[in-house]
């Protein structure tokens, strides 16, 4: 049986990146630019910014990825490109490349949902990984329970109802000094602290696996207020380990709950918190004693990149689920939506 060679384009924050991928799961390359540095000073991503950065990047990263690779668009089956949720002026420039290689190349053109991208980075690491199993997507713009039924079908079981986890991350790292982005500079600083120094809130609903991540938020800079309104001498690291177990506890809780009731066997992390040291540890002591498995990916598959949208992309291609050349950015995009053929190729 022949290999389906895909192009992976991801342009939906602010990381630049382009990958070709074998069969959902062999990685020749990952090229992956990062605007990190460029953002820092601003304390997160300006869209204006981060959009300018596609601009020059995205036609650079692509040559670099098929050369890495080894191969020439004449060897790429379809290419796969980030269309939403994200940034609308980030997202529009890899869609635009996507869109103009597809037209001068003739391939199919495959739309792909940035979370599903996410979910998909597992198939690369964990190449026996099968549906059906359920996955916690936690990013800085995402925070989802995902029960995955099979390739191409998904049912959210739980979400943020307002900030997502890596969202408090970098605003409560940027309150206490930290910079960004917040989750590694958290982690770090967690590691030296008690995370039973300071009991702050966990919110659960009743009858739902939903997130709310406000009030902590809130409760953690208030307290941070109101110490240096004393005069008193913060204990950094006793506040990033109390935060980020109260985060731990409920992203872990509601994820152990949401996996016993679909009945699987199988647990993954999904997204750039999902590099979270103290996040896998405890998902994978409290699964263990549940009798689930957990599977998270390499660190470089948890950040937004190219790979895993090629990886998804597979999954479309060998479904004919292809899109045409009048593909747009979707920046607020449900999961499992445009799951359905449209047309052959781009025609």
């Amino acid at each position: 049986m022949k290999d389906t060679v895909i192009l992976g384009i991801e342009s939906s924050c602010d990381e630049t990146a382009a990958s070709v991928v074998v069969n959902g799961r062999r990685v020749l390359s990952n090229v992956i630019a990062s605007q990190v540095d460029l953002h820092a000073e601003y304390g997160g991503v300006v869209p204006e910014i981060a959009s300018r950065k596609h601009v020059e990047l995205i036609l650079p990263v692509i040559d670099s990825a098929l050369k890495e690779a080894n191969v020439s668009l004449e060897d790429i089956d379809g290419i796969a490109v980030t269309y939403g949720p994200g940034l609308v002026g980030a997202l529009l420039i890899g869609v635009t490349a996507a869109k103009a290689i597809a037209a001068a190349t003739d391939k199919p053109l495959i739309k792909i949902h940035h979370i599903e991208g996410h979910i998909a980075a597992n198939y690369i690491d964990h190449p026996d990984l099968e549906p059906p199993y359920v996955c916690l997507v936690v990013s800085g713009g995402h925070s989802h329970i995902v029960y995955v039924k099979d390739y191409l079908e998904f049912e959210i079981l739980g979400m943020t109802r307002d900030d997502a986890a890596g969202e408090a991350f970098d605003k409560i790292s940027r309150v206490l000094g930290l910079g960004y982005p917040g989750g590694p500079a958290i982690d770090k600083q967690a590691k030296l602290g008690n995370p039973d120094a300071i009991h702050f809130p966990r919110v659960n609903f009743q009858d739902t696996y939903d997130f709310s991540f406000s009030g902590l938020k809130t409760a953690v800079i208030n307290y941070v207020h109101q110490a240096n309104q004393r005069g008193e001498e913060l204990n950094i690291p006793d506040v990033c380990a109390s935060f980020q177990q109260a985060v731990v506890d409920v992203l872990v809780d509601h994820t152990l709950k949401a996996a016993k009731e679909t009945g699987v066997k199988t647990i993954c992390l999904a997204g750039g918190v999902a590099a979270n040291s103290h996040l896998r540890a405890t998902m994978e002591k409290r699964s263990k004693d549940s009798g689930f498995t957990v599977l998270y990916p390499t660190l470089v598959m948890c950040t937004d990149n190219a790979a895993m949208i090629a990886s998804a992309g597979y999954y479309s291609y060998i479904k004919d689920e292809f899109t045409d050349l009048t593909l747009n950015a979707v920046p607020s995009l449900r999961i499992g939506e445009g799951h359905q053929p449209e047309r052959p190729k781009n025609l």
